[in-house]
């Protein structure tokens, strides 16, 4: 598990975003990917809750090869999906909250895992579990606070805040104690891309 943790700790070392590309056409997906990483960002998730969806990661998964990239699966809520994203090229994993089993599965495929949380009760578990990385979900719902707060008890946990992020309010939730910030739009918006830029030079 160490080594999984790792990896997600090489990965947000000199970036704390990660991008969530939803619902868009694979020629798109792979287009913003490329935006992605042009503006500094290595992480790169693409959910697959649809067939069209996968075939986004699919093609996303190529392009990454390409650059030397990686690209995740969200939305990994069940061990047939987990197998579904390591057959597609994911790199590692992303569920909305905190399965087990899903997880084992992940580990077991070789894809680090970030499963999400929203109470100490979910916090402790995945720790428990061997994860050293959480997704923080919904983060705009549970609010900036609430990082604060976790960091007390699980000082040791690194938190992904995700939902209702972007460029605008990323700072508020990096300074109260979330370690990356997880973006959706913000790839479509040329000023976004310009203060993300900003947030990975003020770091």
């Amino acid at each position: 598990m160490e080594t999984m943790n790792a990896w997600f700790d090489e990965a947000f070392t000199s970036v704390p975003v990660m991008a969530i590309l939803r619902g868009f056409s694979p020629a798109r997906t792979v287009e913003l990917a490329h935006r992605g990483w042009d503006a500094g960002i290595t992480c790169i998730e693409v959910p697959i809750q649809t067939p069209a969806a996968v075939a986004a990661l699919v093609a996303v998964a190529e392009a990454a090869t390409d650059r030397g990239m990686t690209v995740g699966a969200g939305t990994v809520v069940t061990t047939e999906l987990v197998a579904i994203a390591h057959a597609s090229g994911a790199s590692f994993t992303v569920a909305p909250g905190f399965d087990p089993v899903v997880a084992q599965a992940s580990v077991d495929a070789g894809m680090p895992h970030l499963p999400g949380v929203a109470t100490g009760t979910d916090v402790q578990n995945a720790a428990a579990f061997g994860l050293g990385w959480v997704k923080a979900f919904p983060a705009s719902v549970l609010g900036a606070a609430w990082f604060a707060a976790m960091k007390g008890p699980f000082p040791e946990l690194r938190f992904v805040a995700t939902g209702g992020m972007n460029a605008r309010n990323a700072p508020d939730y990096l300074g109260a104690g979330a370690d990356v910030v997880a973006v959706g739009s913000a790839l479509e918006d040329d000023s976004q891309i310009e203060l993300l830029t900003d947030l990975f030079v003020s770091r």
